[in-house]
């Protein structure tokens, strides 16, 4: 994640209050938890990566031998790995 956790309310709060104000959305259930709700989502979304990240990981753990034996570069197996989930899946980083 490129945002600090600490910045998600503050973000949260500037897409709820700018949508507010452009009478884009109606509120129907408490702000607190409309809030609340957006905080997650941003934060799930933020956390694609990271996520993605750890699956390349363990996926190359599995060829550690291989990839130490034939002298292969980990950092590009990683972003060729990564790259390739990331089109397969159709994700937006």
């Amino acid at each position: 994640m490129r945002i600090p956790k600490s910045w998600v309310p503050y973000i949260a709060n500037k897409i709820i209050e700018n949508l507010l104000k452009k009478d884009m959305i109606e509120i129907t259930v408490p702000k607190e938890q409309l809030l609340e709700e957006a905080e997650k989502l941003i934060l799930d979304e933020l956390m694609v990566e990271d996520r993605l990240n750890e699956e390349v990981r363990e996926l190359l753990k599995k060829y550690e031998a291989e990839i130490e034996r034939d002298k292969l570069d980990y950092r590009k197996l990683f972003e060729m790995t990564k790259q390739k989930l990331v089109k397969q899946r159709n994700l937006v980083l």
